[in-house]
């Protein structure tokens, strides 16, 4: 259910480091399953500079809007305009087609603060 792969932070996006400073953002299953069916996301332009556990963007589902917190700084080099067309995406492949922005890490050492998938499954078991 949360791939080993990635890293988590409390506010329910993973983190996929793709190579030494690029990292791909999306949220997890467990989050796209509190927000039931997404109708829509706000992402940030490519180029924007996001900051660790601030938010990023919005997305909003039939039940609720929310923030986008980023797991990592650095500053965004690629956005999923496909989510602009289908949000929906994000209910059906949360880890696959349904990433939101790969990031340019400014901070590596941010990634010690983002919790494991045995972590994180821990945390939403709560």
């Amino acid at each position: 259910m949360y791939p080993d792969e990635l890293r988590y932070n409390e506010e329910h996006t993973w983190l996929l480091v793709e190579e030494t400073k690029l990292g791909r953002v999306g949220i997890t299953h467990y989050a796209q399953e509190q927000l039931k069916d997404v109708v829509f996301i706000e992402l940030p332009e490519v180029g924007a500079e996001v900051v660790h556990m601030e938010p990023f963007g919005v997305i909003e589902s039939v039940k609720a809007t929310n923030d986008l917190f980023s797991p990592v700084s650095g500053v965004v080099v690629k956005v999923n305009d496909m989510l602009k067309d289908d949000p929906g995406i994000v209910n059906q492949d949360p880890y696959g087609k349904g990433w939101m922005i790969v990031v340019e890490l400014t901070n590596p050492s941010e990634l010690g603060s983002l919790m494991s998938s045995e972590e994180y499954a821990v945390l939403v078991e709560e």
